[in-house]
């Protein structure tokens, strides 16, 4: 699907609405000095230093765990080219993802694009041998030393991961340090965390049908000048599962949409405390469909809300 371009008029009035709102929502390619240099493509910034990610990024769990044939590989190695030309620059991957790293370095490295991209992933075992050795293993598997953000995965062990971690931005191997969960009933324990520890990120789950983070934990990491990462953005493809013979409303133009799986994000990112999603997909023409969700008009809090109602 081609992106629809911005006006000089919409850019402004886009820029005027997230000054009186607090979004920060920086419009028309305002990334393009950290890779989001498609026109059209909205970031926000990183609390902690300023930088600027595009909101959509690209998750993948699932997806990207395939093995060396190039027929395996091929319709990855299109995804990852796409996302960048389209202004992506957030890739989030996991140990605990089979070979999804190992992919992702491999064709990040094939394709030449790791100044273009912000890679994130996470630790997810417990001591701090294992912790360090994991960690190593995952920056030489997707070529990323330093890299840009490593989180400890389901805060597993974190309090040990997080001594580690603050040590290695210190000297310069990590560039940003985070913690995550999948699940609601985790978020309060993801909010004593950032209550009670430097962090740059946090990666939770929300969407129009998981809300909990609305609550307590998206308003505190504001609060905390915490980036924060959607997973589960879809709810797991609940979302589509439900939606599936419903026709998308006509007002979805309103907002530049076209799509449901648009209008789910859009909803997503256009909360002021969202940093980026990470939809994941292993198909060109579903990353185009999420990456639109970054570009163009975007929800109000009358608009989020007719969003929420239509989806229940």
């Amino acid at each position: 699907m081609t992106a629809l371009p911005m006006n000089r008029r919409d850019a402004l009035r886009l820029m005027t609405a997230a000054a009186i709102s607090g979004i920060g929502v920086l419009p028309d390619g305002a990334g393009a000095a950290n890779g989001a240099d498609q026109p059209g493509m909205l970031a926000r910034r990183i609390p902690s230093n300023g930088e600027s990610l595009p909101m959509i990024g690209l998750g993948t769990w699932q997806t990207f765990d395939v093995g060396t044939a190039p027929a395996e590989r091929a319709p990855l190695e299109a995804v990852l080219k796409e996302f960048v030309a389209l202004g992506g620059r957030l890739i989030d991957s996991s140990p605990m993802y089979g070979n999804s790293e190992i992919v992702a370095g491999d064709l990040t490295a094939a394709l030449g694009l790791r100044q273009k991209l912000f890679i994130a992933t996470k630790v997810w075992t417990s001591g701090k041998r294992a912790g360090i050795e994991q960690m190593e293993d995952s920056m030489g598997k997707l070529r990323a030393d330093p890299i840009d953000l490593m989180q400890v995965h389901n805060l597993v062990d974190v309090s040990t991961h997080l001594a580690t971690l603050r040590e290695w931005k210190q000297i310069g191997r990590v560039r940003h340090i985070g913690v995550t969960h999948y699940a609601a009933s985790a978020h309060d324990a993801v909010a004593r965390v950032i209550s009670g520890e430097p962090v740059d990120f946090i990666q939770i789950n929300y969407s129009v049908g998981e809300r909990e983070a609305e609550r307590r934990l998206l308003p505190l990491a504001r609060d905390r000048g915490v980036a924060v990462i959607i997973n589960r953005p879809f709810a797991g493809g609940d979302m589509f599962r439900r939606l599936r013979s419903k026709p998308l409303p006509g007002w979805a133009a309103e907002i530049d949409c076209d799509s449901w799986a648009q209008l789910l994000l859009k909803f997503v990112v256009s909360h002021p405390a969202v940093t980026c999603a990470i939809p994941a997909t292993a198909r060109v023409e579903h990353l185009r469909d999420n990456m639109k969700a970054g570009m163009g008009r975007m929800p109000d809090e009358k608009m989020r809300a007719r969003i929420a109602a239509e989806a229940a």
